[in-house]
């Protein structure tokens, strides 16, 4: 008679045990599908100061890092890839940055964000070319930044940006 009563009882146990089970198993498989949390994602900035340079020239940054390049100077400026060297899969870049005279006073800017790890070699269209003497061939007198008083002639404006994988920010180098 004892057995025949803990029967129904049994049943129930095990029956709830299987449904607790199989709720559990549900909610672990969907836990085991959600995104990778890769952190927050961090903000670095390239500016070109008021002379024709970016700054910093290097910076190393994680996937999943944006960099915002910012154009203080009076003159545009642009962000170019050089597609042969880059490795982060960000082909065929060339983005205007206007300079202040340009833009009603307000800086250029530009935002990229990395989503993969590698090397982006950047640079300027308008400021990226030497001429005979290894001097830069841009807008200005004589075909160029020429200074001979200081002996400032410029240098091309170009940059390197190192992405490395994992998660967090880099300092500047």
């Amino acid at each position: 008679m004892f057995a025949e009563s803990a029967k129904p009882h049994v049943s129930v146990i095990l029956a709830a045990a299987v449904l607790f089970l199989g709720f559990g198993s549900i909610a672990l498989g969907r836990s085991s599908f959600q995104p990778r949390d890769l952190g927050p994602q961090t903000h670095h900035q390239v500016i070109v100061p008021g002379e024709d340079r970016f700054k910093p020239f290097s910076l190393t940054i994680r996937v999943g890092d944006s960099v915002k390049w910012i154009n203080n100077d009076t003159d545009d400026h642009t962000v170019v890839s050089n597609d042969f060297f880059n490795t982060t899969g960000d082909k065929n870049v060339d983005m205007l940055l206007p300079g202040t005279d340009s833009n009603g006073g307000v800086p250029g800017t530009f935002v990229m964000r990395f989503t993969k790890p590698g090397v982006f070699n950047f640079y300027c269209r308008i400021h990226s070319m030497l001429d005979d003497e290894h001097q830069p061939i841009a807008p200005g007198p004589g075909g160029g930044i020429q200074n001979p008083t200081t002996g400032n002639f410029g240098t091309p404006m170009m940059g390197v940006i190192t992405v490395l994988r994992g998660e967090g920010a880099q300092n500047e180098q």
